[in-house]
């Protein structure tokens, strides 16, 4: 009989909508976040303050990673097929995990996270002064005027645009400014090497050494993100305890990047054996 060809499913679009909505409610956490940061605390204390926030940017994804590993092993038909009836195991290659159990549960917890936001105050004391509220009389009071309650009753339109055309000028001279693009270079290169090791090294770690994508997951999270929960925090606390400024930050991250650039371009010399595959490094035969 030929092949009937089924209609697709069009849940992804949920899936997709769900991403768009997640990445616009966490973008703002880290530039406004780090502001907040900036505003409200001591310049001696700040730097530790943004380890600790970039600290606990990593224990986040360890802790999804030991939540992906968990799913992982339960059956995608989790709770609607008897775990009886399931023939293959987790190793098999026909083995697909529970995916969509860890995106509610994270979906649950970042609803819960972001309730406390609601409770923060519009502007806060800085970090080491008194709230002292200002004395005011009914003779400092001076009614509005007229063009000032129409600068109040400003459409959203008009403050957007009024913003655009200082954000053009603004985001050329970011262009124009080397120190910020090669810092963007930086992360971009730092940030790729990072997402090719998480989308690529499950796999390798499935096909090389037979482990399954439960343990795969698990030993990534393990052995990579802990270690650079360690190096944010003191990171933060050795530029607090020593008051570390600008141009000696700047050195301490070259050469602390030329280190891991050196120990990383070992793995160049260690090279298994590659495993024997049916139709592409064998022949079927």
């Amino acid at each position: 009989t030929e092949c009937e060809k089924e209609p697709g499913s069009l849940l992804w679009i949920f899936v997709m909508v769900g991403n768009i909505v997640r990445g616009m409610g966490e973008t703002p956490i880290m530039p406004l976040g780090i502001s907040y940061l900036e505003d409200f605390a001591k310049a001696e204390n700040s730097p530790f303050y943004l380890g600790c926030l970039h600290t606990a940017t990593i224990i986040g994804p360890f802790l999804g990673c030991l939540l992906a590993s968990f799913c992982a092993e339960q059956f995608v038909d989790l709770g609607s097929v008897d775990a009886e009836d399931v023939t293959i195991t987790i190793t098999d290659a026909r083995w697909v995990g529970a995916w969509w159990l860890g995106i509610l549960i994270c979906a649950s917890l970042n609803l819960l996270a972001g309730i406390p936001f609601w409770f923060l105050p519009k502007s806060l004391v800085k970090e080491g002064e008194t709230n002292e509220p200002e004395e005011s009389s009914e003779k400092n009071v001076v009614p509005l005027q007229e063009n000032d309650k129409n600068e109040a009753k400003q459409t959203i339109y008009e403050i957007a645009k009024g913003k655009l055309c200082y954000f053009i000028p603004f985001l050329k001279a970011l262009f124009r400014n080397p120190v910020y693009m090669l810092f963007i270079c930086i992360t971009v290169l730092q940030f790729s090497a990072f997402d090719g090791m998480i989308s690529f090294m499950p796999k390798y770690l499935e096909q090389q050494f037979g482990k399954s994508a439960s343990d795969a997951i698990f030993l990534i999270g393990v052995y990579n993100l802990p270690v650079i929960c360690v190096g944010y925090f003191f990171g933060g606390l050795f530029m607090k305890k020593f008051k570390i400024n600008i141009y000696q930050a700047a050195n301490i991250a070259f050469w602390v990047s030329l280190l891991e650039y050196l120990l990383y371009f070992a793995a160049y010399w260690t090279v298994c054996d590659t495993s024997l595959v049916a139709g592409l490094t064998v022949s079927y035969e």
